[in-house]
Formats: structure tokens, sequence, C-alpha cells
């Protein structure tokens, strides 16, 4: 739930953490009988995450480029992944909530995706039952009017990523061009601490050109690791002599690539192992 508000896998630690603590206190102290856990967790948590949300907003207005959730890196054998599978925790509905405010966000995340009452939700941002139900509708709508590509079966998946790096891997710009959404976009994250592209490249052209440039600039493709990012198939790719570390996710709508998440910013990916 804390990942799920903040896109941040450091405040979604710290939240749990900060709210473990105070759990902990109240426990130790016995002064406060907490009659539903789950509940308390919660609004304690929506609370400690709203923080967070909300100098999160500080820091974006200063940030280089792009801004894209922390990936949430897992091989498929582990317990993370029965959770990262969830469709909401692909990175395509993430960017979507990234839009949202904080108060929109808390209240739509709280409430559609773990049913809340709006009571509850209302007590984590601190205000009316009324205001927290009016900051859910409009997260809701702005998350539908953004309409993120739905998640498709791993094996489609794997069978377009083979094809679209066979294609990038040739060269050919109309071999990649077949791989390609008309509306594909390319979003890299360096924070301006590493280097990616700093503005959305738009387009199955430009996104084709572009490819094909770098691809022939740095003498063919990087070697990665194939793995799931926020249970979508993605690639790791170590730093080399000319390329930063990064962490490379994918979005795939008819058959064809739509969306390429280039996370590359160092702060955000010290939790995955190259």
């Amino acid at each position: 739930m804390a990942y799920r508000l903040t896109s941040s896998v450091a405040d979604a630690e710290d939240a749990v953490q900060e709210s473990w603590f105070r759990l902990s206190a109240l426990t130790a102290s016995a002064r406060t009988e907490i009659r539903d856990l789950r509940a308390w967790l919660t609004t304690v948590v929506g609370r400690i995450c709203l923080d967070r949300l909300r100098s999160a907003a500080v820091r974006r207005e200063r940030y280089v480029g792009s801004w894209l959730p922390e990936p949430l890196v897992t091989t498929g054998n582990e317990p993370l992944d029965a959770v990262v599978r969830d469709d909401g925790m692909r990175m395509a509905a993430l960017v979507v909530l990234d839009r949202l405010s904080p108060e929109q966000r808390v209240a739509f995340v709280l409430h559609d995706a773990f049913g809340l009452p709006f009571s509850e939700i209302a007590d984590a941002l601190g205000c009316p039952v009324a205001t927290a139900r009016q900051h859910a509708s409009r997260g809701r709508k702005a998350a539908a009017d953004a309409e993120p590509p739905p998640r498709v079966a791993l094996d489609e998946q794997r069978e377009v990523l083979e094809r679209f790096l066979a294609a990038v891997a040739s060269g050919d710009v109309n071999a990649v061009l077949g791989v390609l959404h008309p509306d594909v976009v390319v979003i890299g994250d360096g924070g301006g601490k590493a280097r990616t592209t700093v503005n959305v490249i738009a387009g199955a052209d430009k996104v084709a050109r572009f490819l094909v440039g770098i691809t022939r600039k740095y003498g063919g493709l990087p070697g990665g690791t194939v793995v799931l990012v926020n249970g979508d198939l993605g690639m790791v790719l170590p730093a080399s002599a000319d390329v930063s570390a990064r962490v490379n996710s994918f979005a795939v709508r008819d058959g064809k690539v739509v969306a390429i998440y280039d996370v590359v910013n160092p702060d955000k990916l010290g939790h995955v192992r190259f």
C-alpha cells in the first residue's frame, strides 16, 4: 500500500517502519486500545505517505527531466511477485498516479484499491468526509482520462519484447517501426545525475530513429537481464564504460510497444541488484 501511494521503495519502507515504531510505542505504554489494527495501520501509513508525497511534489519542482516511479524488480520466483502482478502496480498505472495531487492519490488509492471507507480516508487526510470523497472522485476521473494501457499476458509481452530487441539490434528503422505502436513514447528519468532522454520522445518515427541512433552510437545493444519490473517484462542493464546502470520497462498495446520507461537516476536504483 505504501509503495502504491508513493511510487518509492525507500519512502514505502520508511512509512512502514515508522508506523511500526508508533504501534510498538502504543503497545508498550498500554494506554491506548487499538480495536481495529488494520484500520489503524492503514490510517497511519496513509498520513505518513501523504507527507512524503507533499515533499516529493516540492522536489519535483527542481527535478531535471521526467519523473518516473522507482522500479520494483523481481525474478518471478519470490513472494513479492504476487504483489506486483496486481494491475495497479504496473509502471504505466503508477505514472498516471504520479500526475495526481497528493490528496487525490491517497484518497483514490485507499478507496478504489484497498476498499477503505471514506471516514477512515478522511482521518488520514485530516479533512471532512465530503472533501475526501471529492479528492477520490477527481483522482478517479484523472486516472480514467489518462487511460494507461492494460496489462497483457507475460507470454505476449515476451514475444513482443523479443521482436522489439531483434528489430533494434538490426539497425533497420523500418523493422523497428514495425514493432512500435503509433502512440509510443520513451520516457527517461536520470534526475540530472545520469544520461537519458530529458524530454519525452513521442511518435513511432521519432522513437524508431532515436533507438537506432543510440544503438549505433554505442556499438550495439548493451547486455542485460530480462526480469519482471512491476510485474511486467523489463530489463536490468548494468553499467558499462559508456552507459549508466539502468532499469528498462515496457508497456504493450495491440501487440506492439507503446511505452518505454528508462530509469537511470541512481537514487532510484539503490535497491536493485545489477
